[in-house]
């Protein structure tokens, strides 16, 4: 097997970590316990690593679309993240 094989792949692995980096932030940033965001980030880590073992040749067909949803989700998780930090920096500044 050769790292060719995996390159079709390539999107939904970047997307799911960022996801689970996007998400533990957000917790973190939310004052919720270290432990407990620890056990949510590992339960997601191993979730994501199953779903693309186990459910690749289902999902296969659905590819194009599960890594859309995966950026969009990015885009809107960043967005909510930057939005409530916004009224704390123009109070900051202003």
């Amino acid at each position: 097997m050769a790292l060719s094989d995996y390159k079709e792949y390539l999107g939904l692995l970047i997307f799911g970590n960022i996801e689970n980096l996007v998400l533990s932030s957000q917790g973190a940033v939310g004052g919720v316990d270290p432990v407990i965001l620890g056990a949510l980030t590992f339960t997601a880590v191993i979730g994501w690593f199953a779903l693309g073992t186990f459910g690749t040749k289902v999902a296969i067909k659905y590819s194009r679309v599960i890594e859309f949803l995966g950026g969009l989700a990015i885009f809107i998780l960043g967005l909510q993240s930057i939005l409530s930090v916004l009224p704390a920096l123009i109070q900051q500044f202003f």
